[in-house]
């Protein structure tokens, strides 16, 4: 006979977290034994595990029946009750919305999990009183109900530790303030395990970047953290990182707080409500717009819609025509019986055994993330509040890791009976009453899923293909913690237009549209990115998924020439090269997961391996030759991963006038470098922007067009950004012209040093002299006999032109230059040295010291802006009142004499006073010392004037350890821009 595990009500409390509660028990039938069965241990589960029989992957993916009695209960108002009870999941009763539809909404949120409830919080504290939340089902019935509910305060992101301080403010203080409802917030603290000297080092860098934010933290030794775990193993630990203010969010009473200071404000939740599609219309400018939301029960005329459908987001995108590029995963978490003694502990991550321990109550929960995660291939639009069964084959490595971490788990018990494959064959059995059978029925009722992407960052934002719809999906496990600070920035996206904060990498549109439908890249990179999820970050990782999607026409040539490539959003760019053969990019192996072949040894991987480091790589020495030689020879760069776009037509001149910050209406052949701004004055982009002479015939060089037209060199990485923001311009202020991308049809090569003009006179048919080709002019010559357009510009301070050269022409073309080269010392260098040129002359890397929530002016551009003229430009007001006000924050330049690599997040410390963490940083090999970039505020709250950035004494502080540096308000190296004009 079979058995059958009942969890009732009363086993589950709310303010613990929304899953199982201490001391849960799991109560079962006869099957074999008796009901009143001794605890399982977990090393016996351990042991069992390699005889009991296994249940298939793909079957049982609904909620299984339940059967038997549950002990009498107190009546408690929670989630679960239908999911413990109801075999189907969702009802099988007709029910209707739990509320008549409104006719019409200014915006309506679809999915009442973590972030459609934050939303919705959001955008009526934000005033927006018609805002309309559907769920399908009931609030969290989705992933949300059975998360974690982890919130660590230090991620290495400025960014996300501002989002998270943001979740923490809003479920620890103002939903119980507002509502008086508690939300299940507790704070027990956080401790991050390192057992090897590089994971001690990245959890250096967090508790310095928490410095500059206010998160009081702690690197402690083995010792001391035995003294505050003493329950921990620290026999192979080399430390620890505790915050003691991290803790644990509760889904349900989180969300039911946030819904009724929502309704509070004029908002709506709708549940049983299902959407079935999204109305769109065109209008007369050709573009897509938002409508109306349709659903079982009726539509709502809306211009806005909120995408918060977690693992369904890619189903809701489908009704709009928008790709919603995230794949669903299983995930998984035990909850242990009663441990004496753990009351109390702090929250555990141990990375490098790849699993969490969570505190709950006087017990456990034990999850983490494996290389051989379950993909969830057809995702059921009716799972709700549902579960799957357990894996063990592949849930076993974290069982492992936290017995060893915290050993008395090996002795802990669990209290079920289990009948393996008989419940499922529905045949008779004889049941194993220890060990893996209890344990593995215990972990099918905590078997949820989850959505990933493919760069492990959520998607938020408006959609490129479709105005007035908008993401706020694909949270990747982090939901819950991410949750307030991304569902404020979201609705202040969908109010004014753009979020506050920098959410470049969370945003939609930082993927390229020819990957957001692309499967294997999909697949393969959101399962790296599951895998890596524990990994340490290192500042020069790259992915080993999706690679050589997008090569240039230079790719197989500089392979051959020992380049070891990076990954820009499909583009396989130069990082550096090897003098040590070729380093192609293999097939992706899946970490040798799913029958695949794990590559043993190959030259990529060990090259990137050395990259494993918060020292120094052993290549240092490799790149610091590419950029000694552009400096004193020179170096050619392959740029062909740039975004090429043309911007033409009757208005085009308005449009240019509009968009970019400097003066780029000047006569035919010129080149401005400039900026693109929000109307925040924060800097969207920067870009050159070449003027262009209309002509009737299109070519390979420009397209025919009537009117104006210009000619955008933007970065690759960011081009789909660009495009994305110059589109959406375009169409606010319906300006008649035409944005033409030409990315895959042109190369770009750029040839850059003392020598560039030397070489480039042997292959160019044009007079390179600065009277007749000066600096920041552009025009069409020939290179070994084929017509490209010459720029003379430099990224990293050199004389030197780009080579925009039509596809065709790129070999024949650069190897004419390399030909040329030979006599000159010409070699080939990559990102790299781009990367370390361009910080020691002071150039600005867009996303890096220069973001969406940086002003020109506080980065030390306002030469780019026209504010002498009367010239209207996007951003303009916010500048110049932000000018009358003075800047609360000012780009500064660092150098530390001491030779030790840094690589951003460091804190600035001025007076004794944290006033900053550096954005950007690497060791400049002109001045032979490491420079870094940072934003300082004065700590009085002042403006930061000149004279407060000159008069200070400064240190920065990486891993702990402060190093004295000298600010500088110019560039250390080249001043006076003497070398750009070819004076050396």
């Amino acid at each position: 006979m079979g058995t059958a595990v009942i969890l009732t009500r009363e086993h589950f409390s709310v303010a613990e977290g929304g899953s199982l509660a201490p001391g849960t028990l799991l109560e079962t039938a006869p099957c074999g034994a008796e009901s009143g069965v001794p605890m399982a241990s977990l090393s016996r589960a351990l042991r069992v595990a390699a005889t009991c029989p296994r249940r298939s992957r793909t079957r049982g993916l609904g909620l299984r029946a339940l059967t038997g009695q549950a002990g009498p209960a107190a009546e408690k108002s929670v989630p679960y009750r239908r999911t413990l009870k109801d075999p189907q999941g969702p009802s099988t009763v007709a029910r209707g919305p739990s509320q008549p539809l409104p006719s019409t909404a200014h915006v309506v949120v679809i999915g009442g999990g973590s972030l459609g409830c934050q939303t919705l919080y959001h955008l009526a504290k934000l005033g927006v009183s018609g805002a309309v939340l559907l769920e399908r089902e009931r609030l969290t019935s989705g992933t949300t109900w059975h998360t974690a509910g982890l919130l660590w305060q230090l991620r290495p992101s400025d960014v996300e530790v501002e989002l998270l301080a943001h979740t923490r403010r809003v479920v620890s203080h103002d939903l119980e303030e507002e509502t008086g409802l508690h939300t299940g917030w507790i704070q027990n603290g956080g401790l991050f395990i390192a057992s090897n000297r590089q994971r001690l080092d990245e959890y250096k860098r967090l508790m310095s970047l928490g410095k500059a934010y206010g998160v009081e933290s702690h690197v402690l030794s083995p010792a001391e953290t035995k003294a505050l775990y003493p329950l921990m193993n620290v026999d192979d630990l080399y430390g620890t990182l505790y915050v003691p203010h991290d803790g644990t969010m509760d889904p349900a009473g989180t969300c039911t707080a946030l819904t009724r200071a929502a309704a509070a404000r004029g908002a709506q939740v709708i549940e049983n409500c299902p959407v079935t599609g999204i109305r769109v219309r065109t209008d007369d400018f050709g573009v897509r717009r938002v409508t109306a939301v349709e659903t079982e029960h009726g539509s709502i005329q809306t211009p806005c819609v909120v995408n918060c459908a977690g693992v369904w987001a890619s189903s809701v995108g489908r009704m709009a025509g928008v790709k919603v590029p995230l794949v669903a995963m299983h995930h998984a978490y035990v909850v242990t019986e009663r441990i004496e003694g753990i009351q109390n502990m702090p929250n555990v991550r141990d990375h490098d055994a790849s699993v969490y321990l969570r505190l709950q109550g006087d017990a456990l929960s034990v999850g983490g993330y494996e290389t051989n995660p379950i993909f969830w291939e057809e995702v059921s639009d009716k799972f709700a509040f549902g579960l799957f069964d357990l894996d063990w084959d592949v849930f076993t490595q974290h069982i492992e890791g936290a017995i060893n971490r915290v050993p008395v788990l090996e002795k802990t018990g669990v209290k079920s009976t289990v009948c393996g494959p008989g419940v499922e064959q529905g045949g008779e059995a004889t049941c194993e009453v220890w060990g893996m059978a209890q344990t593995s029925r215990l972990l099918s009722a905590l078997r949820g899923r989850e959505s990933f992407t493919p760069d492990h960052k959520p998607l938020m934002g408006e959609a490129p293909e479709l105005r007035g719809f908008f993401l706020g999906c694909g949270f990747n496990s982090a939901g819950m913690m991410l949750g307030g600070g991304c569902g404020q920035e979201l609705a202040h996206w969908i109010v004014h237009g753009r979020p506050e904060k920098d959410m470049y990498s969370y945003d939609i549109r930082r993927f390229h549209h020819l990957l957001t439908d692309h499967r294997r890249w999909i697949r393969e990179r959101s399962h790296e990115s599951y895998a890596k999820n524990y990994s340490v970050v290192f500042p020069h990782d790259e992915p080993l998924a999706g690679r050589n999607m997008r090569t240039d026409p230079l790719h197989e040539e500089l392979l051959a020439r020992g380049c070891v490539f990076q990954e820009r959003q499909g583009w396989e760019r130069p990082g550096w090269f090897t003098p040590k053969g070729t380093a192609p990019v293999l097939r992706y192996d899946y970490y040798g997961a799913y029958g695949n072949r794990m590559h043993e040894d190959h030259a990529y991987g060990r090259l990137l391996g050395d990259e494993y480091t918060f020292d120094f790589p052993p290549h240092h020495d490799v790149i610091k030759k590419e950029c000694l030689a552009c400096r004193g020879a020179a170096a050619v760069f392959n740029m062909s991963y740039f975004g090429k776009f043309y911007l033409v037509g009757l208005d085009a001149r308005k449009a240019a006038d509009w968009l970019f910050s400097a003066d780029v209406s000047r006569p035919p052949g010129s080149t401005v470098y400039t900026c693109m701004l929000n109307h925040r004055g924060g800097t969207e982009s920067d870009l050159t922007v070449s003027r262009l002479a209309p002509g009737p015939q299109a070519s390979a060089l420009a397209p025919a067009f009537e009117g104006d037209g210009y000619y955008l060199a933007v970065g690759g990485a960011v081009a789909q950004h660009n495009w994305s923001h110059i589109s959406t311009v375009l169409q606010d202020q319906k300006f008649r012209c035409q944005l033409i991308d030409s990315s895959e049809d042109l190369g770009l090569i750029s040839i850059q040093g003392p020598a560039s003009r030397a070489i480039l006179q042997e292959v160019l048919d044009a007079d390179l002299s600065n009277e007749a080709f000066p600096f920041s002019t552009h025009r069409l010559v020939r290179a070994a006999g084929h017509l490209v357009r010459a720029m003379r510009l430099s990224f990293v301070g050199e004389l030197g032109w780009e080579l925009h050269v039509p596809k065709p022409a790129c070999v024949p073309v650069y190897r004419a230059v390399m030909a040329a080269g030979t006599k000159h010392g010409l070699v080939n260098a990559g990102y790299r040295a781009i990367d370390s040129l361009s910080i020691e002359k002071g150039y600005r890397h867009w996303h890096a010291d220069l973001r969406p929530d940086d002003s020109p002016l506080e980065a030390g551009l306002a030469f780019t802006c026209k504010l002498k003229s009367a010239v209207p430009f996007l951003g303009r007001e916010a500048l110049e009142k932000q000018r009358a006000e003075g800047l609360r924050r000012r780009l500064v330049c660092f150098t530390v004499d001491e030779k030790v690599p840094m690589f951003g997040l460091e804190a600035i410390w001025r007076n004794g006073q944290v006033v900053g963490h550096v954005r950007r940083a690497d060791f400049g090999f002109a001045v032979d010392k490491t420079l870094a970039y940072g934003y300082i505020r004065d700590p009085s709250g002042q403006s930061v004037s000149l004279d407060f950035v000159k008069s200070g004494d400064y240190a920065l502080e990486r891993m702990g350890v402060a190093y004295p540096a000298r600010a500088h308000l110019k560039s250390p190296f080249d001043p006076d821009n003497k070398r750009v004009k070819g004076i050396y």
